[in-house]
């Protein structure tokens, strides 16, 4: 599973909001709604999380194995 959990720290660790991403980023409430269910976006809308945030990929995305799935 993907999860952003990274990105809200980040967010928190650069006091960064929602709101911020919106206006300096061009980021869609929609697609906020999406990062905060842990569902996909674009690798466009992760690159402008990395520039808005001045960050790198592992501070806006992680992959989490589902626990179900057998190695």
């Amino acid at each position: 599973m993907i999860s952003y959990a990274p990105l809200w720290e980040t967010m928190k660790k650069k006091n960064a909001s929602t709101y911020t991403l919106q206006v300096k980023g061009e980021i869609s409430s929609s697609t906020i709604r999406r990062l905060k269910a842990n569902q996909s976006v674009s690798t466009n809308t992760l690159e402008a999380l990395c520039k808005i945030l001045d960050c790198d990929l592992e501070d806006v995305i992680a992959y989490e194995p589902d626990k179900d799935t057998l190695s």
